[in-house]
């Protein structure tokens, strides 16, 4: 079994989660996607605390504590309009009385549901920068940090889905719960989306221990994960030696498919655990196919990294419209009892 890595602290850090986030047996689960039933738990980062939870908190204690301890009074971070990233960024801010700008793609209107909903709650003011690349939605968020700058204002820029090593840190010390929680675990699936929640897992617990199920949020998820590793300090990983399933991505990254759809149903009908359509039911998904596949043996101690979402599936027409068909419906004029 690989050992942990000790690696030094990044920096300044805020505490805006509720750590150690638990570890449920899930076993009728398990036995649904053909693991033994004592085989499978769920580490419930959905239930971090911030801002509805999950994976971006743990990254953002870091990132924004470094923004804090260089005198910043403006959060300014990027993503799509059901961002979490950008969600919990704003929860953020309002926690630490910091002003927070959300430069998102698409344009105002298109959705009043899920993170968007949450993110007005919060007080985050929105950038819209239209149907644009991640390149040029890059050039608009800085352009924007630098009106910001000229305004008198000391904005700090988040990066996309709080993946840098920085970030990436959260996740080293994740790992490291885990390993106290579930000391013979071996394997942890999670979803890749950004690259640093895998990264720093790849850390602590080394890559052979490590899935990543890729959602189609990078080009080149693989390389990522691998340069933030050793950025964060975790020598000789490449590429290869990562273990990331591409077969889940489907039409794209926003699509709902049908594998991630059953995925939902199944850990909603087994466990009462609700995932999101684009990370979390996509993670559940290439669980599943590595079981049935074989890549995964029955016996295998396997932790599923819940990393929240739930704004998400509400977002997330498709979804909501999957799930609604699911209900009973009682006959015309009939009794419930």
């Amino acid at each position: 079994m690989a050992e942990s890595v000790a690696v030094p602290a990044p920096g300044e850090h805020v505490r805006l989660g509720s750590w150690p986030t638990p570890v449920e047996p899930a076993p009728r689960l398990a036995e649904a996607i053909g693991l033994d039933r004592d085989a499978l738990w769920i580490k419930r980062d959905d239930l971090g605390g911030l801002g509805g939870g999950g994976n971006k908190v743990r990254k953002l204690e870091w990132t924004v504590g470094a923004a804090v301890a260089a005198g910043a009074d403006t959060l300014v971070t990027t993503g799509a309009p059901q961002s979490n990233h950008a969600r919990l960024t704003a929860a953020a801010g309002a926690r630490l009385g910091l002003r927070v700008v959300l430069v998102l793609r698409g344009h105002a209107g298109e959705s009043r549901s899920g993170n968007i909903a949450l993110d007005g709650l919060f007080g985050a003011r929105v950038h819209w920068a239209g149907d644009v690349d991640q390149r040029r939605l890059a050039e608009i968020t800085d352009g924007a940090v630098e009106r910001l700058r000229q305004d008198g204002a000391r904005p700090a820029l988040i990066p996309f889905g709080g993946s840098n090593a920085v970030g990436a840190y959260g996740y080293v010390r994740a790992g490291m719960e885990l390993l106290d929680q579930v000391p013979e675990l071996d394997l942890v699936v999670v979803a890749l989306g950004s690259g640093a929640t895998m990264a720093g897992l790849v850390v602590s617990l080394g890559a052979e221990r490590v899935l990543g199920v890729h959602t189609g949020a990078l080009a080149d998820p693989g390389r990522v994960v691998a340069g933030l590793a050793t950025e964060v300090g975790r020598t000789g990983i490449t590429t290869a030696r990562l273990r990331v399933r591409d077969d889940q991505v489907g039409a794209g990254y926003g699509h709902l498919t049908e594998s991630a759809a059953e995925a939902l149903e199944l850990a909603a009908r087994t466990e009462g655990i609700v995932l999101d359509p684009i990370y979390t039911g996509r993670a559940m998904a290439g669980l599943i196919a590595a079981v049935r596949g074989g890549a995964i043996d029955r016996g295998t101690r396997t932790v599923f990294l819940h990393t929240g979402g739930l704004p998400g599936l509400f977002g997330h027409p498709a979804a909501v419209e999957r799930a609604e068909l699911g209900l009973d419906a009682y006959p015309s004029g009939g009794s419930e009892g």
